[in-house]
């Protein structure tokens, strides 16, 4: 979904200068767009005919036995703009239309095994793995419909534009009134009003009017029946045959959801992850890399941020977000170092632990265990308060280790900045 809708679920820094505003947001599942489509279909919302491959030998079936009058090539990653995008062996975009079979093959060759690189990726790009084949679609008119959870709406809205196909952050600066916000009651739903009256802002007439109306109350139910964070259609087409098609669709999930949606997050592509915060959800720990080199593990999402804004205020970078949670175990502790230092930035570690349900004493015995197993050599500080505290700081003082015991934040930070200047 684009920045400017995203930014109503981000989590907010109270300090002007810290990087979480332009980082920190909830860890949520994106799928791929022949993911979301499936989706789509299994649901009735009209989609395009389509196969997928993973390599030339499945391009010259699909070559073989997909007959239509014409095909879309559209590389699969989690990044927008590919088909102004160019491949890292001088290939030029990442979606292609041909009405020759026989330019498939080539088509997926050059894209299948190389990194594309648009505007939303990796300087370096995105390894494409798997490519699209799609029955091409003779587009009249493109709009753009998205129906996502909002919290300055306490609740989902619909957000549609007639402006489709296109940049929408660009939209709705330069054409604001293109743009339409419609909160939806989570009791009462899409209505046949609401969708009518979506579907007419969005300028279908006639008996399209009512088809586009019929796809809005389709996605309404896929975006309830699977829990859906976000559900974006770039573009919703009316063709030139009068139907009305989801052309390209991303569907995203808030990791809230996993427990009822287990199927589809089994199809998370952790390949295009970072590594570390990866690593990190299969341990339940909340990371997300930054660009300094003070590592930070701290007990919960707020004192996180406001462990991050007092190492900036004290003129150092903090690496990484990294909040333990509440029902933090001695393991975790152990995996959260090794995820902090698998960052080669880091060159200084800090602990932020404030004991409510978290046992301090499990906190000071990981800390230990890790420091001792992985031969830690960088600077570590930490501060402890709360339940066992007393018992925590023993276990540290008796450690034998270099650690720099801090007692309080403002102080923790004081240190960890100046280590990296000894």
């Amino acid at each position: 979904m684009a920045a400017i809708w995203r930014n109503s679920v981000r989590l907010q820094s109270a300090a002007k200068n810290s990087l979480v505003v332009s980082k920190m947001q909830t860890r949520n599942l994106n799928l791929m767009e022949f993911q979301s489509k499936n989706l789509l279909d299994k649901h009735s919302v009209c989609v395009q005919k389509f196969k997928m491959v993973s390599n030339k030998d499945e391009a010259k079936t699909v070559a073989d036995d997909f007959h239509v009058k014409e095909y879309v090539i559209k590389a699969q990653i989690l990044a927008g703009g590919r088909g102004l995008g160019h491949f890292d062996n001088g290939f030029k975009g990442g979606v292609h239309i041909t009405k020759n079979p026989k330019e498939i093959y080539p088509l997926v060759e050059k894209m299948v095994g190389h990194r594309l690189i648009t505007k939303q990726t990796p300087k370096e790009g995105i390894e494409v793995k798997k490519v699209m084949i799609a029955e091409s679609v003779n587009i009249k008119r493109e709009t753009y419909v998205c129906i996502l959870m909002d919290r300055q709406h306490n609740g989902p809205v619909i957000i549609a534009s007639p402006a489709g196909g296109t940049d929408i952050e660009e939209v709705a600066k330069k054409t604001p009134h293109l743009i339409q916000t419609t909160p939806i009651d989570i009791f009462d739903g899409v209505t046949d009003n609401i969708a009518q009256s979506v579907a007419e802002f969005l300028q279908f007439k006639g008996e399209l009017k009512n088809k586009a109306a019929d796809e809005i109350k389709k996605l309404w139910g896929l975006f309830l029946k699977v829990d859906a964070l976000q559900l974006e259609i770039n573009p919703l087409v009316e063709t030139d045959d009068n139907e009305v098609v989801s052309v390209d669709a991303k569907i995203g999930f808030d990791d809230n959801a996993k427990f009822r949606q287990q199927d589809i997050f089994a199809m998370e592509d952790a390949t295009e992850m970072d590594p570390q915060e990866y690593e990190a959800s299969r341990h339940n720990l909340n990371y997300i890399r930054m660009d300094g080199n003070i590592g930070c593990l701290v007990n919960g999402a707020g004192l996180a941020m406001a462990t991050m804004d007092i190492i900036k205020l004290h003129g150092g970078e903090p690496a990484n977000f990294l909040d333990v949670g509440g029902s933090v175990k001695e393991d975790q502790v152990f995996h959260a170092f090794n995820i902090i230092t698998g960052d080669k930035n880091v060159k200084a570690i800090l602990v932020n632990v404030f004991g409510g349900i978290v046992n301090c004493a499990t906190i000071a015995k990981g800390i230990v265990n890790a420091c001792l197993n992985m031969k830690l050599t960088i600077p570590l500080v930490v501060r402890l308060e709360g339940t066992n505290v007393t018992e925590a700081k023993k276990i540290l003082a008796e450690s034998g280790l270099p650690i720099r015991s801090a007692a309080n934040l403002e102080e923790a930070a004081q240190k960890a900045v100046n280590a990296l200047k000894q």
